[in-house]
């Protein structure tokens, strides 16, 4: 139980610019969980409101963007059963960024004593879960992921694990190192568009890819993407496109007969299933965290690691900041 009536919660007050503010401790309603919050993920989609768009308003709400918190139940709302104060737990929420956050308590997901004193930020992983299950990847399938950072190096070691021979496009060399130790059997350097093509068409045999996820939320990687997808295979968008509109070559699209696939989800229940798998995941041995995790930040410095996310200096893959 929270010792005091305020908390710390990070707001952004400007394109660019972080304070710490203290704020009310929330309460959690019927239905809910409060979490004191051992820590949030860091996600690239917050990058674009970080840049201060003309749909952006600022402040914002304390605690807001962040949304892949991990944490210990401090207090529990009315009707709240199967959970109790001190479990350990990932949640699905929306105001992070901060000492404590609410959650639906059918958003939240226990967390193995092998994850005590471990940063785990569920939803990111949860997100991976669930755009592998959207690209329907089966064994002895091709495979091209293209983008290889925090869920492109997860998506690789599911598809890997499913039976499938991926091939790994990316820009950065250590990309393409973290891909092959995840198991990819090739990795292509994402800077020359024909290049690539050629290679992948040697290895397919001028048949492409049953599968491709597009992991990087950029024009050319999705045409690459496209390219790479062969006849009546699925392309996978797990890209996060949020900087403007995107042009797709339509005749090609048709012509391949090609699925196209949104993988983002927004079924809050789905979400949660995506959470809890991917916790089973862990468990299980298929994905480590410490891996991919590489950068840590206190809360205070939450500008510093939105500009990582966005700088991606060396080593770097995911970020997480603690309160």
């Amino acid at each position: 139980m929270s010792g005091g009536s305020t908390m710390r919660a990070a707001v952004l007050a400007a394109p660019g610019q972080i304070r710490i503010d203290e704020v009310a401790l929330p309460e959690p309603g019927h239905g809910q969980v409060r979490v004191r919050l051992r820590g949030c993920g860091v996600c690239a989609s917050n990058l674009t409101p970080w840049a201060g768009p003309e749909w952006m308003h600022f402040p914002t709400g304390p605690g807001e963007l962040g949304h892949e918190g991990w944490g210990e139940i401090d207090a529990l709302g009315s009707g709240v059963t199967g959970v109790a104060e001190g479990d350990r737990v990932a949640i699905l929420s929306s105001r992070a960024y901060a000492e404590y956050d609410l959650a639906d308590s059918s958003a939240i997901a226990r967390l193995p004593a092998t994850l005590n004193g471990a940063p785990f930020p569920g939803e990111a992983f949860g997100c991976a879960m669930n755009i592998f299950r959207r690209s329907d990847i089966r064994a002895a399938q091709t495979v091209a992921i293209v983008g290889i950072g925090f869920l492109g190096a997860i998506l690789t070691r599911l598809a890997t694990n499913a039976g499938a021979h991926v091939i790994a496009v990316s820009r950065r060399p250590e990309s393409l190192a973290l891909a092959r130790r995840m198991g990819a059997e090739e990795a292509i350097a994402m800077d020359d568009h024909h290049a690539i093509l050629e290679r992948v068409g040697e290895l397919t045999g001028g048949r492409w890819c049953d599968r491709v996820i597009e992991a990087v939320g950029k024009q050319w990687p999705l045409d690459l993407a496209a390219e790479l997808t062969a006849e009546g295979g699925r392309l996978v968008i797990a890209g996060y496109h949020q900087d403007g509109p995107r042009q797709v070559n339509m005749q090609l699209w048709n012509w391949r007969g090609f699925d196209v696939v949104n993988a983002h989800e927004r079924d809050p229940a789905v979400a949660a299933d995506g959470l809890r798998r991917a916790v089973e995941a862990v468990e299980a041995g298929l994905i480590d965290p410490e891996q991919l995790i590489t950068h840590h930040y206190p809360l205070e410095r939450l500008d510093e690691a939105l500009n990582a996310c966005r700088d991606r200096p060396a080593g770097f893959i995911k970020a997480v900041v603690t309160p």
